[in-house]
C-alpha cells in the first residue's frame, strides 16, 4: 500500500493523493509524506519513477541492509531498523529524506511509522515542523520501542537471579539463561548501529538543522546510550548468573563424587573380607569354627563404625 500525506501552504493537511497528484502539485505544497506500506512488487517499482539513485532503491528492495545514512545531491538516505518485539529479529525501515519531503519504505508493519503518521494527521505544532521532525521522530519511536524489549530482559534475569536453586531444573535454568544472552545480543546489534548514526547526526550541521534540532537527536542519542549501558549491565548480569550456576553444579557434582568415595572407601575393607573369606579353601580355620560367620559380621561392622567416625570427625561429610 502506498499512502500519502500533504500540508498545504495554507495550513491544511491532505490525505488521498497519488503519485501523479504530487508531481503536478509539489509547488503548492509545504511539505509531504510518501510511505510504501508493505508494499507489492508492482508497488515497490513505484519507488523507481520517484528519481531516486539506483543504490539507494536497489537497498530499498534488498532487505537485510545495515543501519546507514549516504547523502546525495539533495536529500539524504539512512536505513534503520526497529525491531519485532516477538522474534527480536530488525525490521528494516528506509528513510529518504528532503527540506520538502519524507518517503518512507518497509516490508513490514511499523507501528512506529503509524504513531508519527497519525500524529502528523492530528497535531498542528508538529505539522508546522515539517520534513525534518518526521524523520527525527520515527529514530525517537524506534528508540522507544527498544525499552520495553530490555526491560523485560532485565526482569526475567533479575528474576532468574533470585529463583531457588532446584537440582532437576538446572539444565531448564541454563537454557532460559542462554536465550535471554542470545536476545540481549540481538538487541545491541540493532541498538548500537542506530546510535553511531544518530551521533553523527547530531554532529553534522547539515543533517541537524538548527541547532534546536540538533538538541532533539541529542536527545535520542542519550537514550540509546542508556539503552546500551542497560543491555551492557544484563550482559554482565546474565554472566554472573551463568558463573553461579556453573559453580553450583560444579560444587553439587563434589559433593555427589566425595559421597560415592566414602561409601566406596568404607566399603573396601569389607570387600577385602568378604573376598578373603569367599575363595573356599579347604584348609582355612575360621571357615570350621562354629561362630565364624558372626564374628566376621561383628567385625566388617567394628570397621564400617570406626571409619564412619573418623571421616565424620575430619569434616568430610557435607551438611545441607
Amino acid at each position: 500500500m502506498i499512502r500519502i500525506l500533504a500540508y498545504h501552504k495554507s495550513g491544511e493537511i491532505i490525505e488521498d493523493l497519488t503519485l501523479g497528484d504530487i508531481k503536478q502539485r509539489r509547488a503548492e505544497l509545504a511539505w509531504y509524506w510518501i510511505d510504501f506500506n508493505e508494499p507489492t512488487l508492482k508497488e515497490a517499482n513505484e519507488l523507481c519513477s520517484l528519481g531516486f539513485h539506483d543504490l539507494a532503491i536497489q537497498d530499498c528492495l534488498h532487505l537485510q541492509q545495515r543501519t546507514k545514512l549516504d547523502d546525495y545531491d539533495d536529500y539524504h538516505f539512512f536505513v534503520v531498523n526497529a525491531i519485532d518485539n516477538k522474534s527480536l529479529k530488525p525490521k528494516e525501515i528506509d528513510i529518504f529524506q528532503h527540506h520538502h519531503y519524507v518517503v518512507t519504505f518497509h516490508y513490514k508493519p511499523q507501528p512506529e511509522i503509524d504513531a508519527v503518521w497519525e500524529r502528523m494527521k492530528t497535531n498542528p505544532d508538529a505539522q508546522a515542523l515539517g520534513s525534518r521532525f518526521i524523520c527525527y521522530k520515527i529514530m525517537d519511536k524506534i528508540t522507544d520501542s527498544f525499552f520495553p524489549i530490555a526491560e523485560q530482559l532485565e526482569d526475567r534475569l533479575t528474576v532468574l537471579g533470585m529463583r531457588p536453586e532446584v537440582t532437576g531444573r538446572m539444565q531448564e535454568q541454563m537454557n532460559e539463561l542462554f536465550h535471554i544472552r542470545r536476545s540481549l545480543l540481538q538487541l545491541r546489534h540493532v541498538i548500537h548501529p542506530l546510535r553511531d548514526l544518530v551521533f553523527r547526526i547530531t554532529q553534522s550541521g547539515h543533517l541537524s538543522g538548527s541547532e534546536e534540532e540538533r538538541r532533539y537527536y541529542m536527545d535520542v542519542y542519550d537514550y540509546l546510550i542508556k539503552l546500551g549501558a542497560m543491555i551492557d549491565s544484563s550482559r554482565e548480569m546474565a554472566s554472573d548468573i551463568r558463573d553461579n550456576h556453573i559453580s553450583l553444579n560444579s560444587n553439587r557434582m563434589n559433593r555427589i563424587m566425595m559421597t560415592m568415595t566414602l561409601f566406596t572407601t568404607i566399603f573396601m575393607p569389607l570387600t577385602f573380607i568378604a573376598g578373603l573369606y569367599g575363595m573356599n579353601f579347604e584348609y582355612m580355620p575360621e571357615i570350621h569354627w562354629r561362630y565364624s560367620y558372626y564374628a566376621v559380621l561383628g567385625i566388617m561392622l567394628i570397621i564400617s563404625i570406626i571409619m564412619l567416625f573418623w571421616f565424620k570427625r575430619k569434616g568430610w561429610f557435607y551438611k545441607e
